[in-house]
């Protein structure tokens, strides 16, 4: 089965520095632009910005 290109797999990466990361889908025609979610961080135990990471 191949990968459909219009939701790739993509890495979202704390903005706290942390360095912890969720993974997830994403379509492409929906959202061209990187991804901002507002997640939660379990190292500093609180809800921070993940972006999308390339």
């Amino acid at each position: 089965m191949a990968r459909n290109e219009l939701r790739p797999v993509i890495k979202l990466r704390s903005s706290a520095g942390t360095g912890y990361t969720y993974v997830t889908t994403k379509n492409r025609r929906n959202d061209p632009d990187r991804l901002k979610l507002r997640k939660y961080d379990p190292t500093i135990r609180r809800h921070v910005e993940f972006r999308e990471e390339r």
